[in-house]
């Protein structure tokens, strides 16, 4: 039997506010959109990721909420509590 895969975390930056809508700096945000629409999940606001999450089974999706230069704050909070690695 495969061992099973590692946690995976798939992040999208930009910045939030209705002020970068549609910018080249959300596309990031964009492409999770797609992503996150096309498994058929829904995103949540989680206050201790400071972002906007999604997952389903071991991969991970996340919209950071603080501004773009701030987003370590909020990834490392998800890579931490599901152990992903970071290779």
């Amino acid at each position: 039997m495969p061992e099973p895969l590692p946690p995976r975390l798939i992040v999208g930056l930009g910045n939030p506010g209705r002020q970068y809508v549609g910018t080249p700096h959300n596309v990031g945000f964009e492409v999770l959109n797609r992503l996150v629409e096309k498994r058929g999940l829904r995103w949540q606001v989680n206050r201790p990721f400071q972002g906007e999450f999604a997952s389903v089974g071991g991969l991970f999706f996340l919209k950071p909420l603080t501004y773009m230069n701030l987003s370590g704050q909020s990834v490392g909070a998800v890579a931490r509590f599901y152990k992903v690695p970071v290779s």
